[in-house]
């Protein structure tokens, strides 16, 4: 599969805003890289979503598709210990397990056929009995299909532009703070994430972007 510009710059996007909001365990004072990094998980949904879209419908259990999500599983389980670690006081696991289970779901809404559904489903289930425990919980699992069908037409962008907002609507900052600057600036970005991701795999790009990863490592397609 021809690598596509767009989508490795919407990766690198989304990895460059996740370490901006990460420096925030540096100078916990920097609010605004908090508000940066809210860029981060609907541009992680995105790249989910047009790498299921770029494939073939109906072809769920491929060689492809298995590496795909056994490498989210194995960075669920090694990503929660150094969660753990940076963050504490956090009620929830790392962002790994709520992007494993949307992954499921964009499969559902993207192959369509019985055994696609049947997992899509059972993510489904799996993600309302954690919701309590999954970042951005049984909303940020349904993000990745709402970016799936977006891609399908144009008119269901709004969908995931929502539901990355309503995402964010669970964080502590918002719980705490309420309705201020701070906490409008994170939804404003939290949408305009998805409509920036969208734009730039829809933008021809005659410039060359450094692949994130080379084609020949099972982790590339993962995110």
């Amino acid at each position: 599969m021809t690598r596509d510009a767009g989508l490795d710059l919407v990766k690198w996007l989304a990895m460059l805003s996740m370490l901006i909001d990460h420096l925030r365990y540096l100078w916990p004072d920097a609010y605004g890289l908090f508000v940066i990094g809210r860029l981060a998980f609907p541009l992680f949904c995105l790249g989910i979503a047009a790498n299921v879209a770029r494939t073939r419908s109906g072809e769920l259990f491929s060689e492809g598709n298995a590496r795909y999500l056994g490498w989210l599983l194995a960075f669920s389980l090694l990503s929660e210990l150094p969660y753990r670690l940076l963050s504490p006081e956090s009620a929830t696991l790392n962002v790994m397990p709520t992007l494993s289970l949307g992954l499921l779901l964009a499969w559902g809404i993207h192959h369509a056929d019985r055994n696609s559904l049947f997992l899509a489903a059972t993510a489904l289930v799996v993600a309302l009995l954690l919701h309590r425990q999954l970042m951005y919980g049984v909303i940020g699992v349904t993000l990745p299909a709402a970016c799936v069908l977006g891609l399908k037409g144009v008119r269901w962008w709004l969908l995931p532009a929502a539901l990355a907002v309503l995402a964010n609507s669970r964080n502590r900052w918002f719980v705490e703070w309420g309705i201020v600057p701070e906490t409008l600036a994170m939804f404003a970005m939290a949408g305009a994430a998805v409509l920036l991701g969208v734009a730039l795999l829809r933008q021809p790009m005659s410039c060359t972007v450094w692949p994130r990863l080379q084609n020949n490592w099972p982790f590339d397609n993962a995110i």
